[in-house]
């Protein structure tokens, strides 16, 4: 095992899991002295019931001063804005956030204005702008993907200037995290195999960055197993509530390693391809992280090889020849897509060339290309790639994701 000189590690979220997780809540607002949630949420979580769930839960115990539902699929910093005004106006001391990544994203972003009392969320940016404890916020994730109920960071998009702004400090992560299978029953099938290829994603980047720790390491695998081990049973039985509750620890789990290791190429390009397509983040994930590695392959193929046990498990790990084991695992996560991508009807892709709108078009024109390279060069997360990165590489890495064609492992990130 890789045992660094010298790391940190740090995960300060109250974790509450459980199929009655929810219940949980009106002590733990208590318990942080808080009394005037704003319940922040869109439009989707709140149409498929899921609020009236929470509501429930909370047993008329606290008094809630809005229900705010406007949070858009990729968070927004003129809603976040807005929503800031909302909660002072209201007189709100605390966020109970349910949804995806937007809406925990645009919940940190609101909660840094409220607590510093800024209408600049801007002079924010960066990695430690913030200085001190946040007011309470509590993270119910909806999906089992993102993992950031338990990560340090936040994304905003500023859509007027077609760029994601990342935000990092300790100082996001919720107070707590509700971890409720309820939360995902009613996920379709191809926005589960998504949002668990981000989870993927996460464990997988984190295990073999710079940054990896023991700790980090022992978070990732344990969430690459488990989502090996459930995600295909509930793409089979979306009524699985053990299997739901694996999969959304599974994304915590992950959240936590990443948080903690970080991530690398995969989320940079990820992040480009969603700010200039605005391809959703699970799609973009799922389709390169193998590329990922593939690229990476020169520098870190015994920690890709690693991979192959939790994804695999024992049996196809010892079968496999030591040699063969990293190129065993780039092509076990490549054949996860293509098992999603028939068991969803297509709807899961494995190249950007098949993503398209409700009208037919490509959502990832090929002229875009260049464009989502360039963009990439200014991601932070390239900071911990093992293997550097310039335009033409980036360049390279997303014109073969979008024609769905392998890299030479073996050469594909060497400058020579």
């Amino acid at each position: 095992m890789y045992i660094p000189e010298y790391y940190e590690f740090c995960c300060r979220v109250n974790m509450v899991a459980g199929h009655d997780a929810l219940e949980k809540i009106p002590e733990l607002l208590v318990s942080m002295g808080a009394s005037n949630p704003m319940v922040l949420t869109d439009k989707g979580v709140r149409a498929a019931g899921l609020v009236d769930i929470l509501i429930a839960a909370m047993a008329d115990s606290l008094c809630i001063k809005t229900i705010e539902d406007e949070v858009p699929p990729d968070s927004d910093l003129k809603v976040v804005n807005r929503l800031a005004m909302v909660y002072r106006e209201k007189g709100c001391d605390a966020i109970i956030a349910i949804g995806g990544g937007s809406v925990l994203d645009t919940a940190k972003g609101i909660n840094i204005l409220v607590s510093e009392k800024s209408d600049d969320l801007l002079q924010f940016t960066g990695a430690g702008a913030l200085k001190r404890k946040l007011k309470p916020l509590i993270a119910i994730p909806t999906t089992a993907g993102t993992g950031s109920e338990v990560t340090i960071a936040a994304v905003i998009a500023d859509h007027e200037k077609n760029r994601k702004m990342i935000f990092g400090s300790y100082f996001l992560l919720p107070d707590a995290a509700i971890i409720d299978s309820r939360m995902t029953l009613t996920l379709p099938v191809h926005i589960t195999a998504a949002t668990a290829m981000d989870a993927m994603a996460h464990a997988v980047e984190s295990f073999v960055m710079l940054s990896k720790n023991p700790l980090s390491d022992a978070h990732a695998t344990e969430a690459i197993g488990l989502i090996c081990h459930h995600l295909p049973r509930v793409i089979q039985a979306p009524r699985d509530k053990e299997s739901r509750l694996a999969l959304a620890t599974a994304a915590t789990l992950a959240g936590i390693a990443f948080s903690n290791a970080t991530v690398g190429m995969v989320h940079a390009l990820g992040h480009s391809v969603g700010s200039v397509c605005h391809v959703p983040h699970g799609a973009c994930m799922a389709i390169l992280l193998p590329y990922g590695l593939e690229y990476n392959f020169h520098k870190v193929e015994e920690r890709i090889a690693d991979l192959l046990l939790p994804l695999a498990g024992p049996d196809r790990y010892t079968r496999t020849p030591e040699n063969d084991r990293a190129a065993a695992a780039i092509a076990y996560i490549r054949q996860l897509n293509r098992d999603l991508n028939q068991a969803t009807g297509g709807a899961h892709a494995v190249c950007f060339k098949e993503i398209k709108d409700r009208t037919g078009n490509q959502l990832v024109p090929e002229n875009q290309l260049p464009q989502i390279a360039r963009t990439a060069l200014g991601d932070g997360t390239l900071f911990y790639n093992p293997e550097e990165m310039d335009y033409d590489d980036c360049l390279r890495v997303i014109q073969a994701a979008w024609e769905g064609i392998p890299l030479n492992t073996r050469t594909s990130g060497s400058k020579r």
